[in-house]
């Protein structure tokens, strides 16, 4: 087996997957999974800046942080974690708020182990959202 096919097996591990839910505070039932392990990767589901009320913080900034408390809480509830994020992919509905959102981002994160990311602008958020992020982290420390 070559370098590369000994990575990922040790990375990927077994191949099972399982499904992860949360109870949220709201006591909804969401039609969708928290987030999806396979192997030694975890595949949340897109994060949005709801708070545990149900309610929408005001202003990118905020919006940004709440996005990232919600995505390493389903981080946490999948044995991972906010620093073993593999790829970011975030979704913005205004290339105005690009500014501030990145300011929160570094102030969330610091300046060391920033993930790799992608900022996409997009239009037809529902509500007050102007936010959304996607990931794919592993289990293991990177």
């Amino acid at each position: 087996m070559g370098k590369t096919y000994g990575f990922f097996n040790e990375v990927l591990g077994s191949r099972m997957s399982e499904l992860i839910h949360i109870d949220h505070a709201d006591g909804l039932t969401r039609s969708y999974s928290a987030a999806t392990n396979w192997g030694g990767l975890v595949f949340p589901c897109g994060q949005v800046p709801y708070q545990e009320d149900g309610s929408v913080p005001v202003g990118i900034k905020l919006q940004t942080i709440q996005c990232l408390e919600n995505l390493s809480a389903a981080l946490a509830h999948a044995n991972s974690s906010i620093h073993n994020l593999l790829q970011v992919t975030v979704f913005l509905s205004d290339q105005k708020d690009f500014d501030e959102y990145d300011s929160a981002w570094r102030e969330f994160f610091g300046t060391s182990k920033l993930p790799p990311r992608t900022t996409v602008f997009v239009s037809g958020f529902r509500g007050e959202k102007r936010i959304e992020i996607s990931s794919i982290a592993t289990k293991k420390e990177i």
